[in-house]
């Protein structure tokens, strides 16, 4: 199993910029993709960013391009999220997710671990 611990979440003004961490333990060889999904309450699960195991590879959703990044250590095996220009409306509870070989699909059930989740909230 593939275990994932996020930080780096919390509150802040519209227009500021956070950094999400993810760091993976365990069975981390199995992993091919690690990414982030986000939660709002009262709507569906929405994919955020995600990047191939070498880093070489990133996609990102279309409601955060151009104002969120994500990247990867691989020494420390760990994912982030660098969030710019924040707005309320990206106001969730982020997941950190990794994933196998389908992973690139970027389809939640793509993902079989998740991270149990930080909040990030942007007030107006």
């Amino acid at each position: 199993q593939v275990q994932l611990v996020e930080s780096g979440g919390g509150l802040v003004q519209t227009g500021d910029s956070l950094r999400l961490s993810c760091a993976a333990s365990g069975r981390t060889f199995s992993i091919y993709g690690m990414g982030w999904f986000r939660q709002a309450p009262g709507k569906e699960r929405e994919f955020v960013a995600a990047i191939s195991r070498g880093g070489g590879g990133t996609y990102h959703g279309d409601s955060v391009k151009g104002r969120f990044t994500i990247s990867r250590d691989n020494a420390k095996i760990t994912v982030y999220l660098q969030m710019n220009s924040l707005k309320p409306e990206d106001t969730a509870v982020y997941y950190c997710v990794a994933g196998g070989s389908s992973w690139y699909f970027l389809r939640p059930a793509d993902f079989g671990s998740w991270g149990q989740g930080t909040q990030v909230t942007v007030s107006s």
